[in-house]
């Protein structure tokens, strides 16, 4: 008996499973190189930088500090937006693609699809606190929230809303008072940015947290805190890995702040809840049929009493749908809002002439009277209006728009591979010539009716446009108007920054990382 056969039996063996394996490694290698050689061919094929490191992308978009981004989409849009025939170019994001749509004809192209209406990765940072309510959500459960929440913010349901702002913009209009008792050159963003968070939890969630008098509140401070750790998170690449970031010292951070964020909503929706089911103890069961008749029916105190009606009892809407969709209001309705009345106060204090205008406006619908706007107020403003929306052409509150394409999508004659994203830039898709002729020149006039409605319908996308278009817009606007005519009518405004000194960063919203000063000089009444 060979007692050697054995053992060179196995020793062949093993060395056949290692060639084997070893084999399937090299090819499995082999065809991933393959698949990302093919996908960053196709990528390349649309206009843009050029690839830095093979088979991975780009470098030099990884580490762009915030105040800095802006400057290279610029230098991207000015290089290559103007030389593509489809209006779609293209960077690379580290390994990652990212596609722009540059002219309104593209932007049309992506935002009035209802196929391209999946929000991009971007959007995944905001999931712990927002989980998938209306802002972040797709497909069926979109459809199903955005038809259910559209008779929230119908006229008469906002009208209810009036005498909040009006109430809130009292207390800014007393603030400043006593700021400028002190000194009346100040940083106005802080106290915008006070009052809308006091508007939008009174409007969201009808409490209010007295955010103007009490900055030390555990919820302002972790809607702070919440805002911060999404900023610094979306602008440094290596921390969009989930459990790249969980191993940094913001993750224990930010369990903290949405067990804050979180345990609030959760409270006031049982105690909203409970005074639902006590006022209705003796009223007979409404019908489940929900209509804009039977929401109109009752005064609507706040966005989530319409939730609360409903949820039908838990059968439409769970306890966790609701909070999700109070948070994003709270989330979309704060920040965005404080950065229009923030630049909008900026541009007006900085053009005189503008000034004059919206005080001549103003003096006609109020007079010398100190009484609150009404809703027939704030409709008669329409030269103010045109004010924010000019403000909101120079500086959109949300810079970036962007949409993951989950087929491959043709746009102009340029094919965006499924799985990636496209952007819109509203930033540079508002200084469009072609549409606003010296667009750096902030003119007010460009949104009165007759200019307006002969432009593109998306030249200008501040509330984006499309299936997915800001619910909330004629809100925004509403709110907007109340407070700055609340601020105007109060005082005089200078602007002590000059447009081309002021550093902006884009990160959640479009914000000037110092600040934006101005000198109040109280209005004398007669």
């Amino acid at each position: 008996m060979d007692v050697t056969s054995g053992g060179e039996s196995s020793v062949w063996i093993s060395s056949f499973s290692v060639y084997t394996v070893t084999t399937i490694l090299v090819t499995l290698v082999v065809l991933a190189v393959v698949k990302r050689y093919n996908f960053m061919q196709r990528c390349n094929k649309v206009l843009g930088s050029p690839t830095e490191i093979p088979l991975f992308g780009g470098g030099s978009m990884i580490f762009v500090p915030p105040e800095e981004i802006m400057n290279l989409l610029l230098l991207l849009h000015v290089v290559f937006g103007r030389l593509s025939p489809s209006g779609i170019i293209r960077a690379w994001i580290g390994p990652l693609p990212m596609f722009f749509a540059t002219t309104a004809e593209a932007v049309e192209a992506v935002l009035s699809s209802n196929k391209i209406i999946t929000k991009s990765r971007e959007y995944d940072f905001l999931h712990p606190w927002l989980n998938t309510g209306l802002l972040t959500s797709t497909g069926s459960k979109w459809q199903t929230r955005r038809k259910l929440l559209t008779p929230a913010f119908h006229f008469k349901i906002l009208e209810d809303f009036v005498h909040v702002f009006n109430e809130q913009s009292l207390i800014l209009v007393n603030k400043l008072n006593q700021a400028v008792a002190k000194d009346k050159d100040l940083n106005i963003f802080p106290f915008v940015t006070l009052c809308t968070l006091d508007i939008i939890c009174e409007t969201a969630m009808g409490r209010n947290v007295e955010a103007q008098s009490k900055t030390d509140s555990a919820y302002v401070q972790a809607v702070y805190n919440m805002s911060q750790l999404i900023q610094h998170r979306q602008v440094r690449f290596y921390l969009w890995l989930d459990w790249m970031f969980k191993l940094s010292s913001h993750w224990p951070e930010q369990r903290k702040t949405l067990g804050i964020l979180h345990g609030f909503t959760n409270k006031v929706i049982q105690e909203r809840k409970a005074e639902h089911q006590q006022r209705s103890s003796d009223i007979a069961e409404p019908s489940k049929d929900v209509t804009e008749d039977a929401v109109f029916s009752k005064r609507r105190l706040a966005f989530l009493d319409l939730l609360i009606e409903v949820s039908q009892g838990g059968t439409v809407l769970s306890d966790s749908d609701i909070r999700e969709e109070v948070d994003t209001f709270m989330f979309e309705g704060h920040d965005t809002t404080s950065a229009a009345i923030t630049w909008s106060i900026f541009l007006i204090g900085s053009h005189p002439e503008v000034q004059e205008m919206v005080n001549e406006e103003l003096d006609r619908v109020f007079g010398d009277s100190d009484r609150p706007a009404t809703m027939a107020d704030l409709s008669e403003l329409k030269y103010l209006e045109c004010c924010v929306k000019e403000a909101l052409r120079l500086y959109p509150s949300v810079p970036i728009i962007s949409r993951t394409c989950v087929e491959d999508t043709v746009i102009g004659g340029d094919e965006i591979p499924a799985g990636t994203s496209v952007s819109i830039c509203s930033y540079y898709l508002h200084r469009d010539p072609k549409y606003f002729p010296d667009p750096e020149l902030y003119q007010p006039k460009r949104f009165l009716a007759e200019h307006a409605e002969r432009r593109h319908p998306y030249s200008y996308v501040p509330f984006s446009a499309g299936p997915r278009n800001c619910i909330g817009q004629r809100f925004a606007l509403m709110e907007e108007k109340a407070v700055l005519s609340a601020i105007l009518r109060n005082f005089h405004v200078q602007s002590l920054d000059k447009r081309e000194e002021i550093i902006l960063l884009a990160e959640l919203i479009l914000r000037p990382r110092d600040g934006i000063r101005v000198r109040l000089e109280p209005k004398k009444k007669q």
